[in-house]
């Protein structure tokens, strides 16, 4: 296969076969996020709020009581990291409370979209 052709197989497998939609990444939130965590303030229920979420470290919303296992897996939320949790928190993390799975990656992927919005409290 000459280079170019190559390169160009190369970019179009690594490119998402679905581009991210933060409009139903609030939706899905709402309903299957929002039980637990809030964004709009920041306010802690069940689970940590998650205004700002993307680029915090894990375990540092204040006043938030988190597993040890949460609280020692050294995590910084970037996109991927919050994907892999998404996609299975008890994999990415034993020991975390969060029990939860967001299974469609098209849907994760959503989610984080619209988290990638929050401010930061």
């Amino acid at each position: 296969m000459r280079p170019f052709l190559l390169s160009m197989v190369l970019v179009a497998l690594s490119v998402p076969a679905f581009a991210a939609d933060a409009d139903k990444g609030k939706t899905l939130f709402q309903r299957q996020c929002a039980v637990c965590h809030q964004v709009a303030q920041p306010r802690n229920g069940v689970g940590p709020h998650l205004q700002g979420v993307v680029g915090r470290a894990a375990a540092s919303a204040q006043g938030f009581g988190y597993s040890p296992a949460l609280k020692g897996a050294g995590i910084q939320w970037t996109p991927d990291q919050l994907d892999a949790y998404l996609a299975n928190p008890t994999g990415k993390v034993p020991g975390t409370r969060m029990a939860v799975r967001v299974a469609g990656e098209a849907d994760r992927a959503d989610i984080i979209a619209f988290l990638q919005g929050s401010p930061a409290p």
